[in-house]
C-alpha cells in the first residue's frame, strides 16, 4: 500500500464544482484585488473566529509582521517566541527589526510554557507570540495574565489552528490579534499563498490594512510607510468556498487522530502531544516523537509511507540565526531530533491510518 504524506490533488478533486463556481464568479466580476469576494471572506472568517475584524494579507509571515509593525514594535524591542516552531514565527520579528527571544515549550504539550515566558521577560520585551503548535491551542489564560502584568502585547500565531478551540472559544479570539496562514497544506488552505489577521480592535485592523496597501486605504493616498501585502480576490473566493467545510474536515482529522492514538498507545517508544481537556485541536499535523527518528522514517518509506518533519531544526540553530547569540534550547533541540509527522488529512481512510500505525510499531522496534 502506498500512502503519501499528503496529496493536495484529492482536495482539489473533491471541491472541483465549488471551486469552478468561485473561479467563474471572480472572472466575470472583472475585479481581482480588494473587491467583494475579499470583503465577503473577511466577514465570514471574522465571524468564525469571533473577532470583530479580519484583514486578508499576502501570507502568514506577513500577517505576523504586520501585526508587530502595527503595534509599533521595531528596532531595540524584544519579542518572546517559542523555541520550537516554524522559522516564520522568528522571521516575522526580525522583519520589523526587533529581536526574537526564545522560550522553551512545556515538555508534554510542546506549546509555550508560561514559566519559560516569565523567565525571558526583560525591560526590552514588548510582546509574546504564542504559537498554537500543530493545531493545538496553547493555554492562553496564564499567558494573558502574565502579559497584562508586564504590559505586553499577546499575538496568536494561529497558522495551524483554523477552527481550533480552547474552552469553547476559537483560536484567534484571545490575544490582541492573531495571524493565520492559508498556505495550501493548511486545514483552511488556499490554492496559492494567502494569510489574514483577525482582531477585535478596529484601530489595529485599520492600521494593518493601511500597512499592507502602500500605507493608505484609498488609491494614491499614502498616510504611513506601507508595503504591498493583500489577499487577492481569487484566493479569497476559493477560501470562502472552502470555509463551510472546515468544521467537518477538522472533525475527520480528530477521528483519525483518535484512531492513531488508540493503535499506538501501548508503545513506550512513541509519544504524542498531550492534549488538555480544555482544548479541541485541529490536528493540522499529527506528530509522533520517536527515538532514532531518521531510521524509523526510512523504514516507513520502505513500507510505502510518506512522512515529514515539523521541524527538523530549532530556529535558533539554523544558519540564519547562527550569529545572533541564541542560547541552547535543550527541549526544542531534542524535539527537532525526534519529531515525525504522520499522514493525516480528511481524505485518509481508516484502513490507511491503521496500516501506518502498524508499520510505525514495527519500525520503532
Amino acid at each position: 500500500m502506498k500512502i503519501p504524506f499528503l496529496d493536495l490533488g484529492d482536495r482539489a478533486t473533491a471541491l472541483r464544482a465549488t471551486l469552478d463556481q468561485a473561479y467563474h464568479a471572480v472572472m466575470e466580476s472583472g475585479c481581482f484585488i480588494q473587491g467583494p469576494h475579499l470583503a465577503a471572506f473577511e466577514d465570514h472568517f471574522s465571524q468564525a473566529c469571533q473577532s470583530g475584524f479580519c484583514v486578508g494579507v499576502g501570507n502568514g509571515l506577513d500577517a505576523l509582521s504586520l501585526i508587530l509593525q502595527a503595534h509599533g514594535i521595531g528596532s531595540g524591542d524584544h519579542v518572546i517566541v517559542p523555541s520550537h516552531t516554524s522559522i516564520a514565527t522568528w522571521l516575522a520579528v526580525t522583519a520589523v527589526g526587533a529581536t526574537p527571544v526564545p522560550a522553551e515549550p512545556h515538555p508534554r504539550t510542546w506549546n509555550l510554557d508560561v514559566t519559560s515566558i516569565e523567565a525571558a521577560i526583560t525591560s526590552k520585551t514588548r510582546a509574546v507570540i504564542v504559537v498554537h503548535l500543530y493545531g493545538q491551542c496553547a493555554e492562553m489564560e496564564p499567558i494573558l495574565d502574565l502579559a497584562r502584568h508586564h504590559d505586553l502585547h499577546v499575538i496568536e500565531d494561529a497558522a495551524q489552528a483554523a477552527g481550533g478551540r480552547l474552552h469553547g472559544r476559537p483560536a484567534g479570539s484571545f490575544g490582541d490579534a492573531a495571524a493565520f496562514s492559508f498556505f495550501p497544506t493548511k486545514n483552511l488552505g488556499a490554492f496559492g499563498d494567502g494569510g489574514a489577521i483577525v482582531t477585535s480592535s478596529a484601530e489595529l485592523a485599520e492600521r494593518v490594512r493601511k500597512l499592507g496597501s502602500y500605507g493608505g486605504l484609498q488609491r494614491n493616498e499614502h498616510e504611513i510607510l506601507g508595503r504591498n501585502s493583500r489577499l487577492d480576490e481569487l484566493q479569497a473566493a476559493f477560501l470562502d468556498a472552502c470555509l463551510p467545510r472546515l468544521e467537518s474536515d477538522n472533525e475527520r482529522r480528530r477521528q483519525l487522530a483518535s484512531l492513531y492514538h488508540h493503535d499506538l498507545q501501548a508503545s513506550p517508544r512513541i509519544t504524542f502531544q498531550e492534549v488538555p481537556d480544555s482544548v479541541e485541536p485541529t490536528w493540522h499535523l499529527l506528530v509522533a516523537r520517536v527515538e532514532n527518528r531518521d531510521r524509523v522514517r526510512t523504514r516507513l518509506a520502505e513500507a510505502g509511507i510518506g512522512t515529514a518533519i515539523h521541524y527538523p531544526m530549532a530556529p535558533g540553530r539554523t544558519a540564519a540565526f547562527r550569529d545572533h547569540g541564541i542560547p541552547a534550547q535543550p527541549l526544542a533541540e531534542a524535539l527537532a531530533r525526534e519529531v515525525l509527522s504522520l499522514p493525516l488529512h480528511p481524505h485518509l481512510t481508516d484502513a490507511e491510518a491503521h496500516f501506518v500505525s502498524q508499520a510505525l510499531l514495527k519500525a520503532v522496534k
